[in-house]
């Protein structure tokens, strides 16, 4: 009888003791997923900001208003170049040793991924709206391509640096900002496309790193007895006897 008790009461303890970790499991699952939706909340409004404004009066007003600002002669190719200045912040920044959330393997992997599909998507979009530009020179004007692009290299330094340097993870946004600022002053978006732009630029990247670990290969990762290892290489400003010099570290 004893042993009949001990045994049913294993087996309750187990039956909940299984309950309790699916509970855990499912109460994660929900955490995480809410969590990824208040992430996504600014460039949902973003984008749906844009859908919302895209060919009224209001706009039109708004890229006159600005083309007058500026004034009617105003071109630059600035803006065209802008989008490479948070990765370039990336890289520096991992070549002088400042802690990143991924190596510079899956920094570039994730950066490829999300560039990748950022074209396609904004590309097919671009073909489903036919939209003018305001310069009159084509109809692909919603979403804006560099807007999206700019700020998909933004996102991608924000994510890489957000948990140990905040200053460096929010700096790639004021680029990407300053691009879909120029593209209305060029006159070749309206305020519409860059909202939309932005948006896709950044939901995007977002998705991409929520589910980095569908891709989860490095070949400078190594196992030694079970221990993981990455390969590095970090380089250093010295100054030494009044003489300025670089330190360079590889490590295995």
């Amino acid at each position: 009888m004893k042993i009949f008790t001990c045994f049913l009461l294993f087996c309750v303890f187990s039956v909940e003791s299984q309950t309790l970790e699916f509970e855990n499991d499912s109460l994660k699952k929900i955490k995480t997923e809410k969590t990824f939706l208040k992430q996504t909340t600014v460039p949902r409004i973003l984008i749906g900001s844009g859908l919302i404004l895209t060919g009224t009066a209001l706009e039109n007003g708004i890229q006159r208003d600005v083309r007058k600002m500026v004034g009617n002669d105003f071109a630059t190719n600035v803006d065209d170049y802008l989008w490479y200045v948070p990765l370039a912040e990336m890289y520096t920044a991992d070549l002088l040793g400042v802690k990143s959330k991924n190596h510079w393997f899956d920094q570039s992997k994730n950066a490829f991924i999300a560039h990748t599909i950022n074209k396609h998507a904004t590309r097919g979009l671009k073909n489903l709206f036919g939209k003018e530009r305001p310069n009159g020179y084509n109809n692909v004007s919603f979403p804006s391509g560099h807007t999206s692009k700019a700020f998909t290299s933004a996102t991608i330094l924000y994510e890489e640096f957000k948990d140990t340097n905040p200053w460096l993870a929010y700096s790639g946004y004021v680029f990407a900002s300053t691009t879909g600022l120029l593209r209305i002053a060029n006159n070749e978006h309206y305020l519409s496309d860059v909202l939309a732009g932005a948006g896709l630029g950044i939901l995007i990247t977002k998705l991409v790193y929520h589910f980095d670990y569908l891709f989860d290969w490095n070949p400078f990762r190594k196992k030694n007895n079970g221990v993981e290892s990455l390969t590095t290489f970090n380089i250093a400003p010295t100054y030494f006897n009044q003489t300025i010099g670089l330190t360079a570290v590889l490590q295995f």
